[in-house]
Order: structure tokens, then sequence, then C-alpha cells
């Protein structure tokens, strides 16, 4: 497309938008001639990233609105139904959260699916996202759609799809889909039915109530801890829609009440009290520990906002909190399941390329197999479904972002189930007269301190895409021999497939081609570098390893020192 195309294709673009606010959006930055302006909203639609798609609100393919979700829906109700050959009757969930936007969103894709020919079964209020990815496997469904951001900003909303496994969609169906999208042309070529007509005709209906009543009682039968739940337990939903599926979750399993953050216990979608609702950026659990300290919690537990990832802090010992890495987290749930769940063999837990080594240690520690996948939940996903259809039993996988799925339950992160379990590890551990921390460092004096940091550089519009792959590109150019004095023992590069060593000694690397290097250290650490495939960053993750014989504290310092170094060390590389 020319400079000279980009008003037209705007103007056709806005004259389709069935939304009257950002049909008069386009048209302001039409009448203003941003050319910036109108070549981000307008140039280029929409792609489906690690997972689906996200971006903020706005008009144009390049924003969320209800034409793009009109767009991309009958995209993937043409491959769905070409694919899936019983799609029609088996129908599509379709699920959303409490952001800006979701609801009419959601109803949007339904009509568009409905119209297509595919039964749709909508929630007709929130839900979070691993209920939604439950329901499409307890229906039978052929797949889902759930209108969510999961913790982005507030002006951001987004678009997820399940396939007829009930995990996320991966190649080759993401791009049959976005084929069939560009097949269409535009929003202009889909003219659904009104919403009360489809339900009328009986295309549209609701989720069946049943299906909420199995989720729980699946994640109930995922425990195994049955002893004392008198834990004090203070949990945040961070605005978002995961506080009634928890209490419920929680109180079937025995335990009192929770200790509730009221400020942020409702969908709020202008996440008032948060800079950012990602449990993971400094300051977004600020109430939550203040809470904890003020009723002597033994617990601190925070959802993001769709509820698919799971947030965890504990005392510290010191009178304090000490919140724990995603790293952290998934280990011990990985030791709980492993040590105390069905034995025997075929066990798999599996978890990504960025996070923590220290699984595949643990893993071998109880004589389970261990798997390494590309980032991206769809990934684990891909990995249990095989595994299980194998006659295995996937036991758990984690991603070092807060995202932790237990068992067949849903195939997908889940921050409801991942609580429980976390919780009756607590419960065991309090039962025991020890501390989580005092189990973490059991784990470490066997397995050696892991110790990692995740670190992103924000760089947002066109502008910031070229410098993260400029980056990218010196960083492949010139990778770095030693880093805080340590050799590079082997550089991965994930986008051609090859692993070479210190020595020039190549080998094979057995996973989908992807935009990431990795700087293996020969003591045992490592380095990381991808882009970001829902935000605007280049992503960098650092791993530390180093025997723990002495206290737990010096180590760990120690260990952050470390990470410092290598951490401006890469920093110096890349913004040279």
């Amino acid at each position: 497309m020319t400079p000279e195309d980009l008003p037209d294709r705007a103007r056709r673009w806005i004259d389709a938008d069935p939304d009257p606010e950002t049909r008069a959006a386009g048209e302001a930055l039409l009448k203003a001639d941003d050319r910036a302006a109108l070549t981000a909203h307008f140039g280029e639609r929409l792609t489906f990233g690690t997972a689906g798609l996200r971006a903020p609100l706005g008009p144009g393919p390049g924003r969320m609105n209800r034409a793009t979700v009109r767009w991309a829906t009958a995209g993937f109700a043409a491959h769905l139904s070409a694919a899936v050959p019983d799609a029609a009757e088996r129908g599509v969930v379709v699920g959303f959260d409490g952001r800006h936007g979701s609801r009419p969103f959601a109803e949007e894709a339904a009509r568009v699916l409905a119209d297509a020919g595919l039964r749709v079964m909508l929630y007709d209020a929130v839900s979070p996202t691993p209920q939604v990815a439950h329901a499409v496997r307890w229906t039978g469904a052929a797949g889902g759609v759930v209108v969510t951001a999961s913790h982005n900003p507030p002006q951001d909303n987004g678009y997820k799809v399940f396939w007829a496994d009930a995990a996320q969609i991966v190649p080759p169906h993401d791009g049959a889909i976005s084929a069939a999208i560009d097949a269409l042309g535009g929003p202009w070529a889909v003219k659904p039915a009104p919403l009360d007509d489809l339900r009328a005709r009986g295309r549209v209906g609701p989720v069946p109530a049943a299906a909420e009543a199995a989720y729980l009682a699946e994640v109930e039968a995922l425990r195994v801890w049955g002893g004392p739940t008198d834990l004090r337990v203070v949990y945040t939903a961070m605005h978002g829609v995961a506080r009634r599926l928890i209490e419920a979750t929680l109180k079937r399993a025995g335990y009192p009440a929770l200790h509730v953050v009221a400020e942020q216990g409702d969908p709020d979608p202008d996440f008032p009290t948060v800079a950012f609702p990602n449990p993971e950026e400094p300051g977004a659990l600020d109430l939550a520990l203040a809470k904890a300290a003020a009723v002597d919690a033994d617990l601190l537990i925070a959802n993001d906002p769709d509820g698919d990832r799971l947030a965890v802090a504990v005392p510290d010992g010191a009178g304090g909190w000490r919140p724990l890495s995603g790293n952290q987290v998934g280990v011990l749930l990985a030791d709980e399941l492993l040590t105390h769940g069905a034995q025997g063999a075929g066990r798999l837990v599996a978890t990504t390329i960025v996070s923590t080594g220290m699984l595949r240690r643990v893993a071998e520690g109880h004589g389970a197999a261990y798997v390494e996948t590309l980032t991206g939940f769809k990934w684990i996903a891909a990995e249990a479904l095989a595994h299980d259809a194998g006659g295995g039993r996937f036991v758990m996988g984690f991603e070092e972002a807060l995202g932790y799925s237990v068992g067949p339950v849903v195939r997908d992160k889940d921050g409801i189930s991942a609580a429980l379990v976390f919780c009756d590890l607590a419960a065991r551990c309090k039962a025991g007269g020890i501390t989580v921390l005092d189990r973490l460092a059991a784990l470490y004096r066997i397995h050696g301190l892991h110790a990692t940091r995740q670190h992103s550089l924000k760089r947002p519009g066109a502008e910031g895409k070229a410098q993260i792959g400029a980056m990218m590109a010196r960083l492949r150019a010139d990778p770095p021999k030693a880093l805080d004095g340590v050799p590079v023992a082997r550089v991965r590069d994930l986008l051609v497939g090859e692993a070479r060593a210190a020595d020039g000694a190549t080998s094979p690397i057995d996973l989908p081609r992807s935009n990431v290097l990795a700087f293996d250290l020969a003591d045992g650490g490592r380095v990381l570098a991808r882009p970001s495939g829902t935000e605007p960053k280049l992503k960098l993750y650092f791993e530390v390893r180093t025997p723990l014989t002495g206290p737990l504290a010096a180590a760990e310092a120690a260990a952050a020192a470390r990470l410092d170094r290598l951490q401006a060390e890469l920093l110096g590389r890349l913004e040279a």
C-alpha cells in the first residue's frame, strides 16, 4: 500500500465500522490527515501473536474494535468450518472479561460465528479465561473465543482463540486463520444478523450451567493434600474477574473465608489502584501486602485480570513479605505434585526456554520426563496433549511469567487451579512446622540455587519495533564471547534452528523457528533475548546457578549481584 492509498483505505474501513464511537474517531484521524496516526491505525491489520490478537482500542485494522473482531472472527469461522467436519454441531464457546469493549466484542464474535452456521455458546457474564478454556473441552466444542487482554494496560483489549483440542491455536491453524482473514478483504465483507434474531433462531445460546460445576469438581480432584486447611489467605483479583471462582474453589477445599483486597475485588476496566494490572509489576501488590501484614496472613495470592496467572507472596520470617517469582512457584508446584501425586512411569512436566532450568533437575530427581518448549503456553499445551495421547500423564507445566497448568483440566494457564494447589502446599508446610521458604531452600540444597530475572526494554510504535529488530540483529551478528567474565559455552539461535558451541561445532535445535537468542554460560548460567509476541518489548532473561551450602540469604545476595552484572553488561551491548 502506498501513502496515497492510505486515506482511501481508511475511508473504506470507517464506512464499514459498525461502532459509532470508533467510526467517529476514525473520521477525526482522517480529517486531521495525521499520516503517522493513520498508518498506525489503518496501515496494517493486527496479526496473531503468542496469544492471538492484542492491541490498544481504537479505529482501524491496527487496533481492537468491533470491526476488527468481526473480520477476525469471520476468518476463524471459515477455517474452523473447513478443518473440523462437525464444527457446526459442536459449536463454539465465547467468553469475555471485564475490560472496556469486552462484552460487545464477544457479542460481535457470537453474531459472526452463528451467522456462519456455527452453534454458539455465549457466556452471559464475565468469565476467567481458564473457565472458558475448560468449557471448550467439557462441552466438546469445536473451538472457543475469549475476549481479553489479560494483564495489559486498560487501554488494550484482545481476542484469544482455542481450537477443538481446547488449547490455543498453533501452526498450521494460526497461519490458515490469517489467510482466511486476508481472503475476506475487510470487515465490509461480513454483515452478520442481529444477535437477538440469532438467539431467537437457536443459533446462539448460553454455556450450559453444569460446565462451571464440572470445572470446580475437576479442579478439586487435582488436590494432593487432605490435611488441615487453617490458613489465613489474602487474595486480590487485580480488578479482574476471577474472584468468584477463587472463593468457590477454596471454600470447597475447606479453607476459611479469604481476606479479599476490597479495592481490587470487583471487575473495573480502568484498574484504578494500579499503574499496570500485572501482579509482576512493581507496586501492583502493595494493597495486598498491606492487608496481609494487617491480618497476619499465612499466604498472599493474586490473579491477573483474566484469572489465568497466579502471583504468590509469603512471610519472609523477619516481619515482612516476599513475593515469589514465577520460576519459584513453578518448581514448588512441580515438586509438590511429583512428590505427593500419583506415581509411576510416564509423568511429564514442562516449561519454556526462558524459564528456569531448575525444573529439569526436579524432574530428574523424581524420575519424571521433562520437556522445554518455545515461549507461549500454547506450546506447553501441545506437548501435554501429545504426551497424554501417547499414554503418558501430564503433571504440570509453567512459564516464568506466572503461568501454570496443573493436569488435564485446562489446556492453558489456570491461575485458579494453581492457587488451590499452592494453598495446599502452604498448608502442608504449616502442618509440618516449616515455611514455604524452608521448602524452597530444601530444593535449592538438592538442585542448586537458581536465581533468575526478567527485564524488558519497552519500545512502542513502528520506530520501537525497528529498534528491537536492530538490537536482535546486532546480537546475532556479534554474539558475546563471555558475559560477566564467564565464557559463553554455546549460542542457541532459534530463528535458524541451530546451536553453536564455543569450538564452532553446530547442532540442530528441535523446536519451531522463533526469534530467540540464548547464550549458555560455561558455569551453568544463561542469558536469553526475544521480542515479545504481545507487547512492544524486547524481553531479556537471566539465570545463574550455584551450589547452596551455607545460609540462603547470603547465597541469594551473591546471586543477585551476579544478575546485576549480567544485566548491565547485556544492556550496555544492546543500547550502545
